[in-house]
């Protein structure tokens, strides 16, 4: 299994948005990023500086203080949907996204269902359950 380290993840996204900056080529991998960093421009002044992205710590940040634990997320249901995993999860975005009429806030949905399947699984000592990952999202495109 792929386990970045923090300053892995904080170079990625750096890299990313300075090969776009710069259009340079990319990986299939860094144009995704590269389009969800575009969507958070906020979060660019972060990006712009790597020294300072490694130095910053990020315990205890929540997603939406922390750029690079929001975009690795966004990264994270991206690849999810790609690949349909867990089974179910393009359908649930989908139509999350028709419901809300925006990707991008399918995705900071999905972030919060992800979120609490992960701190879910560590409160138990278990593995993360996607079917209720899946369920959850399901739930939120059909509520009114």
């Amino acid at each position: 299994m792929f386990s970045p380290s923090q300053a892995d993840v904080r170079r990625f996204f750096c890299g990313v948005y300075s090969k776009s900056k710069s259009q340079e080529p990319m990986q299939a991998i860094e144009t995704l990023a590269a389009l969800w960093i575009a969507e958070h421009p906020e979060y660019h002044p972060n990006l712009a500086d790597l020294d300072t992205a490694l130095s910053r710590t990020g315990d205890g940040l929540t997603e939406s203080e922390n750029p690079f634990l929001h975009l690795a997320m966004h990264l994270s249901i991206s690849e999810q949907c790609s690949i349909d995993q867990p089974r179910g999860i393009r359908q649930a975005v989908e139509l999350l996204a028709r419901r809300k009429d925006s990707l991008h806030e399918a995705h900071h949905a999905a972030m919060t269902c992800l979120g609490q399947m992960i701190w879910n699984a560590q409160q138990n000592g278990t593995q993360p359950d996607g079917q209720a990952y899946v369920q959850d999202l399901q739930r939120l495109a059909t509520s009114d």
